[in-house]
């Protein structure tokens, strides 16, 4: 368990500026005032559900619409953002070509949850960072983040999506529903099933200090290498 102080990113507004200014000295970042509206009309083909919308440079030279409320946009790198992941095997993402220049304050003044994320991790220590697959790529844009800001790289594991039949993520806005707070020990026994950890069929019905202990002591990230998604019913 956690065991420092909560922080609110609605009350680090001043740190985060502080990283955006150095952003700004290292000349990695821009305004830019073009809406999604215009982002969206210029794609090549039709984005994917969820999918980020590939966003052009055109005020990479200057801002198009300087009368316009502005966002401000980091540059991305030019060569791939390469990075081993625990759980998922080497990564190599090339932001150019699968984003491009990607926000980091809102037109509406907020930061944006990349630069909040990098500046909340390196003030807490940060060291290792556990989350589903579905942020896998967001991490090279922390990465190149941390390399302007001089931060130090948490070891990443992405872990596997639970889904349902229709490859939909299980969540509350999906309709999923929780788990069973009556069994405690086997929830947590078919959540290592599902992480691939293949907890033995007799601790099913033991104790949850007994199956923490268990876990902790035979944990294998290397089990999930690969998997970035898998249907719970079918486990």
């Amino acid at each position: 368990e956690w065991d420092g102080p909560v922080i609110y990113q609605s009350l680090r507004a001043e740190a985060y500026e502080a990283a955006l200014a150095e952003l700004r000295r290292a000349d990695a970042v821009y305004f830019c005032s073009c809406s999604r509206t215009e982002i969206q009309a210029a794609q090549t083909r039709a984005p994917i559900a969820g999918e980020e919308l590939h966003y052009p440079g055109w005020c990479r030279s200057g801002v198009r619409a300087p009368d316009r409320p502005l966002a401000v946009r980091f540059r991305a790198p030019e060569e791939p953002v390469r990075f081993e992941d625990e759980a998922q095997g080497p990564i190599a993402i090339d932001l150019a070509t699968e984003c491009g220049d990607f926000v980091v304050r809102r037109r509406d003044g907020l930061f944006a949850y990349q630069l909040a994320v990098v500046v909340d991790d390196a003030a807490q220590g940060i060291t290792k960072v556990v989350r589903g697959a579905d942020l896998l790529t967001s991490t090279p844009r922390q990465l190149a983040l941390q390399n302007v800001l001089g931060l130090a790289h948490p070891e990443y594991a992405h872990v596997p999506l639970a889904t349902d039949q229709n490859q939909i993520k299980l969540s509350k806005s999906a309709g999923a529903g929780g788990v069973d707070l009556r069994d405690p020990s086997g929830e947590l026994w078919r959540a290592l099933r599902f992480l691939r950890q293949s907890p033995p069929l007799e601790l099913r019905l033991s104790g949850l200090s007994t199956l923490w202990d268990w876990a902790i002591r035979n944990w294998r990230v290397s089990s999930m290498r690969g998997i970035r998604s898998a249907i719970v019913e079918a486990l």
